[in-house]
């Protein structure tokens, strides 16, 4: 998982999902911390609702995705 800053945009990297609604797709974006008390290494998942029309994705490709205005009720991400 890749977390950078662009200006003030969070970018994050993730796997497609799902791609079967239209002009959008599911990214899960793992994120990797140790446990405060024990130490283990911890893998969290989020799914995000992103925006997406220039390509056509599948199940299973890694992309970038950058936050962006509301663009629906869930969608608050976009493709790069």
């Amino acid at each position: 998982m890749e977390e950078v800053n662009v200006g003030t945009r969070k970018v994050k990297r993730g796997v497609v999902l799902s791609n079967k609604m239209n002009k959008t797709v599911v990214v899960n974006v793992d994120r990797t911390y140790r446990h405060p008390q024990y130490g283990k290494v911890i893998t969290r998942g989020k799914k995000y609702y992103a925006h997406n029309e220039s390509k056509p994705l599948q199940v299973g490709d890694t992309v970038d995705i950058v936050e962006t205005r509301p663009l629906s009720k869930l969608k608050r991400w976009r493709v790069i």
